[in-house]
């Protein structure tokens, strides 16, 4: 395992506690033997984000806008959480009103990787108390649906996943 932590040095000034005692590496804030293959693997990882940056982030941004086309044009009563000017690239998440997030997701599963909500909060019933804090109502937050979006993800992928969701989408509207 390894990670790298950046600590502030002023405005304002950042100040640590120990966790682990003993050794002294680290100006007393860690012990023990370096993971020198981790840390030359971060390094290698750290630059090619660096180097692919910008590339990655326009290619998301071009698969997130063509996934929301795909969906607004087949499907009415859809609303995107959030900012489309001011969020990540790397995901969308949009409420299917009158289509219960769970039923959606059940209805896609075994073939697309989705979430209703975030990880920490997969156990609960409670609407994502970040929809929540965006303004959206328990309604719509319970039929909302995370798509995620990455350096790897192809036009072919999103297309097949839009015509999975227009096609799940609107049996489940017509059964209700």
């Amino acid at each position: 395992v390894v990670g790298a932590l950046y600590v502030r040095r002023k405005n304002p000034r950042v100040r640590l506690s120990h966790i682990i005692h003993g050794g002294g590496h680290e100006r007393g804030f860690r012990s023990g033997t370096l993971n020198v293959p981790g840390i030359v693997g971060l390094g290698s990882a750290c630059e090619t984000c660096r180097q692919d940056m910008q590339k990655d982030y326009n290619h998301a941004k071009t698969l997130q806008a063509r996934l929301l086309d795909r969906l607004r044009s087949e499907l009415d009563e859809i609303y995107v959480n959030g900012s489309m000017d001011k969020r990540t690239p790397y995901n969308l998440n949009i409420s299917f009103a009158y289509v219960e997030g769970e039923s959606l997701l059940m209805g896609v599963n075994d073939e697309i990787a989705v979430s209703s909500g975030s990880a920490c909060t997969s156990a609960s019933l409670e609407p994502s108390y970040v929809l929540r804090a965006l303004g959206v109502g328990d309604d719509l937050a319970h039929t909302s649906i995370r798509f995620g979006i990455g350096r790897f993800t192809t036009e072919a992928e999103v297309d097949y996943v839009a015509a999975k969701i227009i096609t799940t989408v609107k049996r489940l509207r017509d059964m209700s």
